[in-house]
């Protein structure tokens, strides 16, 4: 997921350089919103880990 929300960063970076300020706002928010489950899946596994660890 981490991977997907890079490329989209990526392709938001070079809409951006083109021009295409409608593509890059709605990659970059794609971007976003992946890293951000991203981040949530990884609380959740961390937390899930230290509970089955103990």
């Amino acid at each position: 997921m981490l991977y997907y929300a890079l490329v989209f960063l990526v392709i938001a970076l070079i809409a951006g350089v083109l021009g295409f300020g409608g593509i890059a706002g709605a990659s970059a928010g794609i971007a976003q919103i992946l890293f951000y489950l991203f981040l949530a899946f990884l609380v959740i596994s961390l937390v899930v880990g230290l509970i089955r660890r103990v």
